[in-house]
């Protein structure tokens, strides 16, 4: 069960997402993207080459290979 104060901070973001364009909604997307990124690299000392490619590959595991990825 939901605290009552925990349903109204869920309500109010709905509302903030929902009044924002489809553009501002990208850009927010990407910008948090980025800083997710940045916290990464901040706290594993690594660069974003190496964080991109550990993301890749972890969201990778437990997938089943696609044929279309063999093709060349």
């Amino acid at each position: 069960m939901r605290s009552r104060s925990a349903m109204i901070v869920a309500e109010r973001r709905a509302a903030r997402l929902a009044a924002m364009t489809a553009d501002e909604r990208v850009r927010l997307a990407v910008r948090l993207g980025e800083e997710g990124l940045a916290d990464f690299m901040s706290v594993h000392r690594l660069d974003r080459r190496t964080v991109v490619a550990r993301i890749k590959a972890a969201h990778r595991l437990g997938r089943r290979p696609s044929l279309s990825g063999d093709v060349d």
